[in-house]
């Protein structure tokens, strides 16, 4: 049956249940959240005169929920504006509506008995036919549906989303013991597609795949800890971004995650697989069970594994138990893959490791390996559904098979044999069939190993994307070191960075006028993204910091140039460009983007015009942009100077867009032209897809602009008097207002001594000589040295 989620009610209103509910409301689905009534009035209600029948205090649980949900950080919403899709409500009165919704999805607390009576209620009012599931993150699904009518039990299974529920991808879906093909297939589609998920359908078996999997190797490394004599900084800086995983590592995630709340999945493991090879490994050690009874819980109870005291953190020692200055740690090993640009590269050099590194490397590996390959079965049939888990739940870049292919499927036995370890048949058996690696890509799509046939299979939903690593060298047009053409197919090219963080310097721009001149000559359009961690971190302030200190102005008035006329010719070729941003797309990366014919944005597109952080103004395009489009903005008796401000304001404030959609509130995605992917992996497939409609409808080369209305003295004097208020204030420093007084100039069009139309190249020499002044300033040589050093803006 065709079925269309247009309103979701969902029960339990807690981090999790609200994180839900703001997700659905972030792609446009009516929300109805729900939770109990409470039973007592607080003191206040009772001052105020309140009863417990008074709607306020009825939904005060649920509506305290929520608003704390939308006042955390990160949020859990892509736009404060999308709350208007969640209506609130409570058990007792409000149940009765759930008899209008598409989905109904509980997430009261985990415990059988409460969820059972819970689904005993909602069978009172549910219609036939509608979805219902769970967010269990442990409990037998074939338990909860027990007892309930047959159509219940067709339309029922878990569904377990990771928190928070907007930014982790893993949507775990488990049947029941009668959930329908067609339920499964279509939450299967519905996650990928409208959820932005990546969809692993588990079996029905305790922590599922995620949690089992992401368990154990937290308690391998709690007792890998003790065994070598490691500290826990030690651990965190050989678990993170060194092995792509995230930042906050292993402690730190546990710190931020619950020490509790990971100790209540590890008990359950240990409870429920008696006949798990490693049961004794989730036993929890002596200085977990300490942890606990101290209720050192992590950052809800202030201390965990870390703890802040004042300005310092200062770190848990294992064997004291008590608390101590941080101490940096350092590893040969790691100091050999300084130079090897993606973690997958430096596996195999980090198992070769002859230092307590190296060693650390060969045991979690050899444990780790030999635990998911006997998983299978188990948790899941193909193996590749835990490599997807581990990456969209955990944010691992490489999953445990990728990583295995990656030292060689051999070399990882051999490891395992010599820590103890012994893979499961299948492995030995796809070995000795002569498949060598777990993985392979063929005629662009990724295949992996299918125990069942023995043989290569194609992984299956890949028709709708597009992957990069895939097509690289088989599809490739024209590279350099710091970008690559591939042809998409259908006439359509890409064009994709790989610099440092995508940084934008000499050989991105040649890639950009290459690939430009390439799609003018024989092909129909072209896409610029990439599938980096973020798409761009702007343009390469160390080669501006050096031209800058050498005082080699003509040659920084050349790349400034270059840089202006690339964004100009994204705007003004003969075939349409489409720009896919995603992740970090700052400074240049933003300009790009805003002189793209259509923007393809990820909604987690963090976009801004960042440049007042590093002393200048933006000088790609982007200062005479944002006066462009001011002036398109105004309307007949419009205060147009208030308009101009707000757009002067995103670049002196430099606003950064914590979403897609909170960009086209700030003017750099415009309504109607651009449009948003809630899933990444669809990115660049969608991008191809828009700009291939463009190309067949009769592309159009654009006519450049002289009609662009600049306010002159009128805005400039206003400006300078703002600047000035602030300095004064104390709210501003000196360079900052000279900075500011500079934007002020170029969006006002200069001293002009009334309104005037002006051409975008006017604004743009305006743009590029306020940025080479102030290129000649010590404060912003000390800034942008800052910012190459210390990562972060400085403000002198």
């Amino acid at each position: 049956m065709k079925r269309a989620i247009k309103k979701v009610a969902v029960i339990g209103s807690g981090i999790m249940g609200s994180g839900i509910a703001c997700h659905f409301a972030n792609i446009g689905v009516e929300v109805l959240l729900l939770d109990i009534a409470p039973r007592e009035l607080t003191e206040a209600e009772a001052k105020r005169g309140l009863t417990l029948e008074s709607k306020i205090v009825r939904n005060r649980l649920v509506n305290d929920h929520l608003a704390n949900a939308l006042k955390s950080k990160p949020s859990p919403i892509y736009d404060v504006k999308f709350a208007s899709r969640i209506t609130t409500g409570n058990t007792t009165d409000d149940l009765a509506k759930i008899k209008d919704v598409d989905w109904i999805i509980e997430v009261v607390v985990e415990r059988l008995d409460i969820k059972k009576s819970v689904f005993e209620e909602i069978e009172k009012y549910r219609k036939p036919g509608t979805l219902i599931t769970s967010n269990t993150s442990g409990i037998p699904i074939h338990f909860m549906s027990e007892g309930r009518s047959e159509d219940f039990q067709k339309h029922f299974c878990g569904t377990h989303f990771f928190n928070p529920a907007r930014y982790l991808k893993l949507f775990e879906i488990i049947p029941g013991p009668k959930t329908s093909t067609e339920v499964l297939d279509f939450l299967n589609e519905y996650g990928e597609k409208f959820l932005g998920k990546t969809s692993v359908v588990a079996k029905d078996t305790p922590a599922f795949i995620g949690n089992r999997i992401g368990i154990f190797g937290i308690q391998s490394l709690f007792h890998l800890v003790k065994e070598m004599g490691l500290t826990i900084e030690e651990v965190d800086k050989l678990t993170g971004p060194v092995i792509g995983r995230p930042k906050s590592a292993t402690f730190r995630t546990v710190d931020v995650v619950g020490l509790d709340t990971l100790v209540h999945v590890a008990n359950g493991i240990y409870e429920n697989c008696p006949n798990d090879e490693a049961h004794e490994l989730f036993k929890l050690p002596d200085f977990i069970t300490k942890m606990i009874e101290n209720k050192w819980l992590g950052s809800k109870t202030g201390q965990g594994f870390y703890k802040k005291v004042d300005k310092d953190i200062l770190s848990l020692d294992l064997n004291t138990l008590e608390y101590r200055a941080a101490k940096r740690a350092s590893f040969a090993t790691l100091e050999l893959t300084k130079t090897i640009d993606k973690p997958i590269d430096r596996f195999k050099v980090l198992v070769k490791g002859t230092d307590k590194a190296g060693e650390f490397y060969r045991k979690s590996f050899s444990s780790m390996f030999a635990y998911v390959s006997n998983r299978i079965p188990e948790v899941a049939d193909d193996f590749y559904k835990i490599d997807d888990a581990m990456k969209a739940g955990f944010g691992w870049e490489n999953g445990p098979f990728e990583i295995w292919d990656a030292i060689g499927v051999e070399k990882g036995i051999e490891l395992m044999k010599t820590e103890g370890y012994t893979p499961a048949a299948w492995v030995n058996e796809m070995v000795a069939s002569g498949n060598k690696s777990f993985y392979s890509v063929k005629e662009g799509a990724t295949h992996f190993y299918n125990i069942a046939s023995k043989s290569q299979a194609k992984i299956p939903g890949q028709d709708s994307f597009i992957i990069l690593n895939n097509i690289r060298e088989s599809k490739k047009v024209w590279s350099n070191s710091d970008a690559t053409i591939q042809h998409l197919g259908d006439g359509i090219l890409n064009l994709e960075f790989h610099s440092k963080m995508n940084t934008i310097g000499g050989g991105v721009l040649q890639g950009i006028n290459k690939a430009i001149d390439l799609a003018e000559k024989e092909y129909s359009g072209l896409v610029i993204g990439n599938q980096g961690a973020n798409f761009s971190v702007g343009a390469n302030i160390g080669m501006i910091f050096m031209m800058a200190v050498e005082q080699e102005y003509d040659e920084l008035n050349m790349a400034i140039k270059l840089f202006q006329d690339a964004m100009m010719r994204c705007r003004y070729s003969s075939i349409p460009v489409v720009v896919a941003p995603h992740g970090m797309t700052l400074g240049g990366g933003c300009e790009m983007s805003m002189h793209a014919d259509k923007v393809v944005a990820a909604a987690e597109t963090y976009i801004g015009l960042v440049e007042f952080g590093v002393g200048v103004i933006p000088g790609g395009g982007g200062s005479k942009e944002m006066a462009l489009r001011a002036s398109d903005t105004f309307r007949k008796n419009d205060v147009e100077l208030n308009v101009l401000q707000e757009y002067f304001l995103t670049i002196g404030m430099a606003k950064v867009a914590t979403s897609a959609y909170e960009a086209f509130d700030m003017g750099i995605l415009q309504k109607g032209k651009d449009v948003v992917v809630v899933n990444r992996d669809r990115q660049i497939a969608e991008a191809k897809k828009h700009a291939l409609i463009m190309a067949e409808a009769g592309y159009t080369q654009p006519v450049k602009r002289k009609d662009i209305k600049v306010l002159g003295k009128q805005a400039l004097g206003m400006f300078l008097v703002g600047t000035d208020q602030m300095k004064a204030g104390q709210y501003i420093s000196e360079h900052d207002r000279k900075i500011a007084n500079k934007l002020a100039y170029v969006m006002a069009g200069g001293d002009l001594s009334e309104p005037t139309l002006v051409t975008e190249q006017y604004l743009l020499d305006l743009e590029r000589e306020a940025f080479l002044s102030l290129c000649t300033e010590r404060k912003t040589l000390e800034r942008i040295q800052f910012m190459l050093t210390k990562g972060k803006p400085l403000r002198n």
